[in-house]
Order: structure tokens, then sequence, then C-alpha cells
């Protein structure tokens, strides 16, 4: 029983979650009020959600560095296509959703076909997403945002699914951090009751011996890019109703990030490995350090030392769990 519980991936991330939450609790005073700890889920949720999506592309031994940038791309497909064309912003949503989904099938479908690396495939599309973002931007709207789309039809109800806040016993919990709950469950019942589940870690843990199987490599490797994408359209949908307009250079950085979660919460870079509850366990660690940082009146400009150092942490926590594990008995 011990030792299948150390197999979990998700144990050093519980445990890092666990000390960073103790840290803060000490630290900084308003950590522990119910409003402050609110806007700690909210900051997970953000970046939770598309962790959920790298974390099961990890597993299948991919990356997606467009991650990023392709939340910002969704979230301006949809606010820039319903306010040019006079649209109800549900069909600017749908609009978006049938792009982005695109995006992600485009990504995998090059990986198979090519027999790229997916860092470099990604790599280029964020490349090209990023110059897409800014110069149609400009040349739609004049400057480097999108028009306001607060005022348009459907905007109210968009918002209540996508970015509302929702009472939770006095306090205002935004909706994302439901949604996010939602997500983990989901990808969970995936990976561990479904056969598409297990053709995720095969395909992450050796392709080749997967294909020899009966396993459908290339089908399981662009579906869980467009996995990765509906995510991010979700995510880009937040940042529209959230704000109402959207910054076309926003997003740049933020792939590293949901990585990072993913990391922290025992997916293995090498694929094959991980869980999608770990993922937002790291996320959750994230929300804690950046939102603790502020609340303990540190200067912000050392969360990427202490998100670095958690990171170098896990990781090597991870390591010694598994090699533990996996010795004989």
């Amino acid at each position: 029983m011990a030792r299948r519980l150390l197999g979990r991936p998700e144990l050093g991330a519980l445990l890092g979650a666990v000390a960073v939450f103790a840290f803060f609790s000490v630290v900084a005073d308003a950590f522990l009020r119910t409003g402050s700890f609110s806007t700690v889920l909210y900051a997970s949720s953000t970046f939770g959600i598309m962790a959920v999506g790298v974390s099961l592309l990890m597993i299948g031994g991919e990356f997606d560095l467009s991650a990023g940038v392709m939340v910002t791309s969704a979230a301006l497909v949809a606010a820039l296509t319903a306010y040019q064309l006079t649209l109800n912003v549900w069909a600017g949503v749908l609009i978006s959703l049938v792009a982005t989904l695109a995006l992600g099938m485009l990504n995998g479908l090059l990986c198979v076909r090519t027999g790229l690396p997916s860092f470099i495939v990604t790599l280029a599309t964020f490349l090209m997403l990023a110059g897409l973002n800014l110069g149609v931007t400009k040349a739609l709207t004049g400057n480097v945002a999108s028009d306001s789309v607060r005022d348009m039809d459907g905007f109210g109800s968009a918002r209540a699914v996508f970015a509302s806040d929702v009472g939770v016993a006095g306090v205002e919990v935004n909706v994302t951090v439901f949604w996010w709950l939602l997500f983990v469950a989901v990808a969970t019942w995936i990976l561990l009751r479904t056969r598409a589940g297990n053709w995720i870690f095969a395909v992450g843990g050796a392709a080749a011996s997967a294909r020899a199987v009966g396993v459908p490599v290339a089908r399981t490797r662009i579906g869980l890019f467009m996995g990765v994408a509906f995510c991010a359209w979700f995510s880009g949908m937040h940042l529209v109703f959230a704000f109402a307009t959207v910054q076309s250079g926003e997003g740049v950085g933020n792939e590293f990030y949901y990585i990072i979660c993913a990391v922290i919460g025992g997916c293995l870079l090498t694929g094959g490995y991980g869980s999608a509850v770990g993922a937002a366990i790291g996320a959750f660690i994230f929300g804690m350090t950046n939102k603790g940082i502020v609340y303990a009146e540190w200067n912000p400009d050392w969360f990427r030392f202490f998100l670095g150092a958690m990171l170098l942490a896990a990781t090597a926590v991870n390591l010694v769990v598994r090699r533990r594990v996996e010795r004989p008995a």
C-alpha cells in the first residue's frame, strides 16, 4: 500500500503544496483571509485550466510552446470577429472554438506527418501566432488591443458562463475555479477509466511499442494537441469576458508556466507518467506563491526565483520517489 502511494505522481506536489501553504500562512497575515484565498484560487484556476491540457499532452510525450499565445489568439478571434462583423458575441465564441481547434489539429498533424519534434513545430506556431495577433489586431483596430465588446449582444450571458463571480458562504469565487475542478475531474476520468487514457500513457511511454499492439498513435497525439487547444479556447473566452478587450501581446511566456505547473505536479518531460490532479496541485502552488508574495509584502521580483526553486525541488523529489518505487523489492 505504501509503495503504491509513493508511486503516485502527485505525491511530491501534494507535500510541496502543504509546505507552501504553511509557509505563507505564517509569513503573510492576509493569506488566510477568505477574500484573499479566493484570489489565490482564481489565480490558480486561470493557469490550472491550461495545465490540465498541457499535462495530458506531456504524459503523451509532447510539448506545446504555442499554448500561451493560443489563449490570446482564441480571445482575439472571438472579440474581433464579433465586433468587426457586428455579430452576437456567442457567434464570435463559436467561430473562435472552430479556429482554435483547427490550430491544435494543425500542430498535431505537422508533428505526426513531418516527424519533427513538437518543440520545433510549436515554437514555429508560437512565433507565427504572436506575429498574427499583433499584426491583424493593428490592421483592424489601429492599435494593439481589440475593441471593447462589453455593450454587444450576448455579452452578459457569455460573461456569466466564462467570467462571473459566484457567492459561496459569503465569499465571491470566480466561476473559473469551478470550471477548473470540472476539467481536472474529466481529465482524470479519461486517464484512469477510459481506453483513450491507456493510449495516452502508452504513446508517451513507448510510441513504437504502442503502435505495434494497435494503439492509434497518430490519432492520440492529434487529439492531445486539440485538447490543449480546447483549454486555450476556454481560457481565451475568460479573458474576453472578464476584461471585454484583449491586448494582442498577452500570453507570451505563459506556456512555460503551464509546463511548470505540470512538472511540479509530477509529469515527466520524457512522457508516460503524470496526472491531471498533480498538474492541478502544481497550479495551486503557482497561485499560492504568486499571491502569497504579494500578501507578504515582498518584492514581486522574487516570484520567478521561488517558482524556479520549486520546479527544481519538485523535479528532484519526483525523480527520487520514482526510482525508489521502480527499485526491485
